[in-house]
């Protein structure tokens, strides 16, 4: 750490005429200086009465000046930049008298403390910085600024770079500071706040106009296992489509029916044009969690009157699981014949049509128990 000292001492005030002392320990004592005896690994802070480009003097207080030189100057190169003489300065004792009898000392703690107090003045400004790629991995981009490695998710991206992230190693580009870590040792960058600072506005400017329960339309952009992404535009002025604000949401796979869903892709292409409903902001990422299936009437609410306990119904057998066979009505709506309810050498088959009548009606956790309408009396019944 560098303090900076108002007063600059110089060296004609720590001049002390010898001739009427007969020994330094005389010296020492008649003036009351304190004479420090550094050792290998000591953290001593210290006063700068000399910089070069590749050279710092050091006092100590030792009997001697200390030394910033060769490799420890060039690995400080950035903080030497930054001192004057009168400075006080933390340094560390890496040599306490080699072949010269010369104090060798180290910048790089100080150097270090100095990058990291600019990574966190950094992340508070938001000051967009230059980084080099160095590597790829498959969480992203390795980079190295001022002698230091951090980190460029993938996520972190703008469309541009997605999946090409290798074109910037070897590249200076700008970045933004997003985490600073110093226990962790994490430094992590964005690359797409920078480049694309533009429609992030926009989309901050879109997101104020949208509101839980709000039904917009919008182009399945994407289809994963898990579900549908659509991408939304919406007006943020009076203008043109300039002024319009993309934002993207995630139909959740349990969102798109009210009937039970195995492959988004059965029900939409990329493309696709599809009306949603907004159930969930998230505004530190400016993602929307939008659904299909609520626009329509859940089925459940009027259980109860459609599917009475004790009324019967024909059905269609969807599937068979060790536990008993699953029971299509209409979309959303299914029961189980629990295969305790199963008529002794019956088999089903999925697509086979099925009387039954409803057992029990669990409204609350969307259950309902079937049993089998007979239509011939059972082998051996009297």
């Amino acid at each position: 750490m560098v303090k900076k000292n108002s007063k600059k001492i110089t060296k004609k005030e720590k001049v002390v005429s010898k001739s009427s002392f007969k020994s330094m320990d005389e010296l020492l004592a008649k003036t009351g200086y304190q004479l420090n005896v550094p050792k290998r690994g000591d953290v001593i802070k210290g006063m700068v009465t000399e910089v070069r480009k590749r050279l710092v003097l050091v006092d100590i207080g030792a009997k001697t000046e200390g030394l910033v030189i060769d490799k420890e100057a060039e690995a400080a190169a950035a903080l030497i930049q930054t001192l004057s003489v009168g400075d006080e300065i933390e340094v560390f004792v890496k040599n306490p008298e080699n072949d010269q009898g010369q104090i060798l000392l180290s910048l790089r703690q100080a150097a270090d403390d100095k990058r990291w107090e600019l990574f966190s003045e950094w992340l508070e400004t938001g000051k967009p910085i230059e980084v080099k790629g160095l590597e790829t991995n498959k969480g992203g981009l390795i980079v190295l600024v001022d002698g230091m490695r951090g980190f460029v998710p993938a996520s972190q991206f703008s469309q541009e770079y997605l999946g090409k992230m290798d074109k910037l190693v070897d590249k200076t580009f700008k970045a933004q500071v997003i985490e600073v870590d110093r226990e962790q040792n994490r430094l992590i960058f964005s690359e797409k706040i920078v480049s694309e600072a533009g429609e992030i506005a926009k989309k901050g400017e879109a997101l104020k106009k949208i509101k839980k329960g709000d039904v917009l339309e919008g182009v399945v952009s994407g289809i994963m296992p898990f579900g549908v992404f659509v991408t939304i535009k919406v007006e943020i002025s009076d203008d043109k489509d300039e002024d319009q604000g993309k934002l993207e949401g995630l139909i959740h796979i349990s969102e798109i029916s009210w009937e039970k869903v195995d492959d988004p892709n059965k029900y939409y292409k990329v493309g696709d044009k599809v009306k949603v409903q907004v159930i969930g902001i998230e505004e530190d990422t400016s993602k929307l969690n939008l659904s299909v299936k609520r626009l329509a009437n859940d089925p459940w609410q009027s259980i109860e009157k459609n599917y009475a306990e004790g009324t019967q119904h024909k059905g269609t057998v969807v599937r068979l699981a060790p536990f008993g066979v699953f029971v299509n009505f209409e979309a959303g709506i299914d029961g189980l014949i629990h295969i305790s309810k199963m008529p002794a050498g019956r088999e089903f088959k999925v697509g086979e049509e099925v009387d039954v009548y409803v057992e029990m009606l669990d409204k609350e956790n969307r259950r309902m128990s079937l049993g089998v309408v007979l239509t011939e009396v059972p082998v051996g019944y009297k």
